[in-house]
């Protein structure tokens, strides 16, 4: 269903690019043909305390490499740090210790509003709560990585329509999002998180308020859009099913982050 044209600029914009097999099959062949690619996301010794009258360290010595269109899931017990993790790789917080480098910027080295730049042009998110604006159609929550670029015009409608087609929203775009399903808002959502080709994507609980079957629907257009875009992804969850949509997982504890089975024959721990 999802369409993307970053890898050949020849491309219809429009036109929909098969998706790969589905399956932890088909996610260790793309593991293998990416072979040596670079890292898109690099933690090195990554610490994070919050200061309070019980100061709370959340990070320690946290390291981290993920592939130019690798899919990665981070699993790990509520206040362990994940949703931190995904702040400092977003610049939205500053590590206190190591370095955190994304798609080649060193985020410690930037000031704030070079930090807003960053996040606007190579992140895109998608949340829990779905954060859709209740006032804006279907298409105006989708533009809005757009806007905030400058980037308007007929370029950007016709990115805007193939988002909400590889979304399967096509015939949705003038409604509002109160008319939506949790499962169609999450698809608006992923489309919006897509639309501005960003380098990086984030998804924090992107399941959390969807019963299983939106659920599965929505992990599955996730990881085909972010194939067909060449995305590199983080995906933090509780959910060892939808671990399995991604490349591999990673268990967060205390003692950082560690390789972990999620396959439907492992033992539950």
């Amino acid at each position: 269903m999802c369409s993307g044209t970053r890898g050949d600029p020849r491309a219809n914009p429009l036109a929909c690019t098969p998706a790969p097999s589905r399956g932890r099959g088909g996610a260790r062949a793309r593991r293998k043909t990416r072979g040596l690619a670079p890292s898109v996301i690099q933690l090195r010794d990554v610490g994070k305390t919050f200061a309070g009258a019980s100061a709370r360290t959340v990070l320690s010595g946290v390291s981290l490499d993920v592939a130019q269109g690798e899919f990665v899931a981070i699993l790990g017990d509520s206040g362990v740090g994940k949703s931190t993790l995904l702040n400092l790789i977003a610049g939205l917080e500053q590590a206190d210790t190591g370095t955190v480098t994304v798609d080649g910027r060193a985020l410690g080295a930037l000031d704030d509003d070079a930090l807003t730049a960053f996040r606007r042009k190579h992140i895109g998110f998608v949340f829990q709560a779905f954060h859709v604006l209740p006032y804006l159609t279907v298409a105006q929550n989708v533009a809005l990585p757009l806007v905030l670029q400058g980037q308007q015009g007929p370029h950007a409608d016709r990115r805007i329509v193939m988002m909400l087609s590889a979304v399967g929203l096509a015939d949705r775009a003038g409604s509002m999002p109160r008319e939506l399903s949790g499962g169609e808002t999450q698809r608006v959502a992923i489309a919006r998180a897509l639309v501005h080709k960003p380098s990086v994507v984030l998804a924090d609980e992107p399941t959390g308020n969807l019963d299983p079957d939106s659920a599965a629907a929505v992990l599955d257009l996730l990881r085909e859009c972010l194939v067909a875009e060449n995305a590199t992804a983080l995906l933090v969850t509780h959910s060892r099913a939808a671990a399995r949509r991604a490349d591999r997982a990673l268990l967060m504890s205390a003692n950082g982050l560690a390789p972990i089975d999620v396959s439907a024959a492992a033992a539950t721990p």
